[in-house]
């Protein structure tokens, strides 16, 4: 599907004549892939890469335009089971041509149109950069959301025993790694971006020098929130490893508990099974009435479990 932008008076408007051009192309047909290759000069390769989430942020300059392929994160909703993904985006820069070609692969990506504050929306690298801005707003506003997430699935896990909580927890994790290889591509795209300017990329992206100021102010965000994520990394997998230590730990006690218990019991079952029942009334007939002797048999097997019971503990806790 193509959508067209343009720019008036700082605004990405849609199906607006004027300059720069804006195509958006969400998950392009054949007939508009074909016309992307051959009409427009980009690389066959490289396009179909640009929607591949599984592929490496980076720059590559053609004849004609600069070809960019950043990573973004995918919306969150409650079929991804606590999974933060993300996914790829492709921007081809035609800076002589005053035009910008985006192709992406989601039909719930939103695309920025509204005043930023502190944005000039003028030219084909504005829009590249307000692109980039918003990608590493939404990278901070997800690991905000991980870290609630992570902080509840803590408290619902605080003495419970089922592994639900903790699979999600390891989920999280999970996204937190592709979120750092991500934020991590991005990094390393950006400088590759500063470092175009001073070779022979300039031609191919045409950075004004508040460009180059924005740049280097996206970087340093950028990296923030690339550390945040390790810490959030390194914050939740030392939690996993203490509630596993702590799910082992309650184990290791309930089994001591277990075999008390067992212990406590087998001994008294010793005795009765030895003497058997036929000799106990034997031994009390004519000396006190059954229901009295039974009921006093009982009672001193019951007191004997709890004995062995009690120097079984006290035996564990004084290792």
């Amino acid at each position: 599907m193509l959508q067209k932008y343009s720019v008036e008076n700082g605004r990405l408007v849609l199906n607006a004549p004027g300059i720069p051009r804006i195509s958006v192309y969400n998950r392009p047909d054949e007939t508009e892939r074909r016309f992307l290759i051959d009409q427009c000069g980009l690389d066959e390769h490289t396009l179909i890469s640009s929607t591949d989430p599984n592929e490496t942020p980076r720059i590559e300059f053609e004849e004609n335009h600069a070809a960019i392929i950043i990573k973004y994160p995918k919306n969150y909703s409650a079929e991804d089971n606590y999974f933060f993904r993300v996914k790829s985006m492709g921007i081809f820069l035609f800076s002589a041509e005053q035009s910008i070609v985006i192709v992406l692969d989601d039909d719930q990506f939103i695309f920025p149109t509204g005043k930023i504050p502190g944005f000039q929306c003028r030219t084909p690298q504005d829009v590249l950069l307000r692109l980039l801005y918003q990608i590493i707003r939404h990278f901070e506003q997800h690991l905000r959301t991980i870290n609630t997430v992570s902080d509840e699935l803590e408290h619902a896990s605080n003495g419970s025993m089922e592994n639900k909580n903790l699979l999600s927890m390891f989920t999280l994790a999970k996204g937190l790694v592709y979120y750092q290889n991500a934020l991590n591509g991005n990094r390393r795209l950006i400088e590759r971006m500063k470092s175009a300017e001073a070779g022979t990329g300039a031609r191919m992206i045409g950075f004004t020098p508040e460009n180059l100021e924005l740049l280097e102010d996206l970087a340093i965000e950028n990296q923030q929130f690339l550390d945040q994520s390790r810490i959030y990394y390194e914050v939740l997998g030392g939690l996993l490893d203490a509630r596993a230590s702590i799910i082992n730990n309650d184990l290791n006690v309930m089994m001591k508990n277990m075999n008390a218990i067992v212990i406590a019991i087998s001994v008294p079952t010793f005795f009765t099974g030895v003497g058997g029942m036929s000799e106990f009334t034997a031994l009390f007939a004519g000396k006190a009435p059954s229901y009295l002797a039974y009921p006093l048999f009982f009672g001193l097997m019951v007191l004997l479990a709890l004995v062995i019971y009690w120097l079984i503990q006290r035996a564990y806790s004084s290792r």
